[in-house]
């Protein structure tokens, strides 16, 4: 799967589903992002195999694992596969073996040990290392409000040096940032790597025309609806 921009618009990744349309990781929030228009769907999925962000988290009705790559795979749309924990990387890639998904899966973590296992286990998928973990629902948090404005620049200044890091631990090929620390340092140095960026998660319609002109390779959004229409109107 090929996710540098070239010359065309971001792809846009809808976030846990269409989160913004219809409760997260559901069946019905996969439905929603694919009627969006969503050029791939994320999802999480913890060691059960079933979407949620977190056991305290879960939806009434979990969708598990070989449900959302069946829908996904028979839609024709890209899988964004968000691995919570590691430990369980082996039944992931059994998985997207069953559905032929593979090659059409960016499978991320935030667990540089994780993403060096699915890298031989699943070689065909892009592996994406993920900024900041995001145990305490940083994506659910708009910055810099909950930092001062000073904390926020002083992060996205240290960025270019954490990215060498992250992808040096991890083996991954592909970068995903909150969409607070992405700058065009980083895009760029990312990009001479060959390195495509994600960044997560976007639900202004300010801050898709920012990652836009930042140049990102993709824009995750619980709102895919909104990002694609905004870039439609750049």
């Amino acid at each position: 799967m090929n996710l540098l921009r070239g010359g065309g618009r971001p792809l846009v990744i809808g976030h846990r589903g269409a989160a913004a349309v219809a409760p997260e990781n559901t069946l019905e929030s996969l439905e929603a992002a694919v009627a969006a228009g969503a050029d791939l769907v994320e999802f999480d999925v913890g060691p059960d195999l079933l979407l949620a962000h977190s056991a305290r988290e879960a939806p009434r009705s979990q969708v598990t694992l070989d449900d959302a790559l069946e829908y996904l795979t028979a839609q024709g749309v890209g899988v964004h596969l968000d691995v919570k924990q590691p430990g369980y990387e082996e039944q992931i890639a059994s998985a997207l073996r069953r559905h032929d998904a593979a090659s059409r899966s960016v499978l991320a973590t935030a667990y540089p040990v994780t993403a060096r296992r699915l890298r031989v286990l699943a070689p065909e998928a892009r592996r994406a290392i993920g900024y900041p973990r995001d145990r305490y629902g940083v994506s659910r948090v708009s910055w810099p409000d909950a930092l001062t404005r000073t904390g926020a620049a002083a992060l996205r200044a240290a960025m270019p040096v954490r990215i060498r890091l992250l992808l040096a631990a991890s083996r991954a090929d592909t970068l995903a940032l909150h969409h607070t620390l992405c700058s065009l340092s980083a895009v760029r140095l990312a990009h001479a790597r060959g390195v495509p960026v994600l960044a997560w998660t976007a639900n202004e319609p300010a801050a898709v025309r920012r990652l836009d002109a930042l140049g990102v390779d993709a824009i995750v959004s619980d709102d895919p609806g909104m990002a694609l229409a905004t870039l439609r109107a750049a």
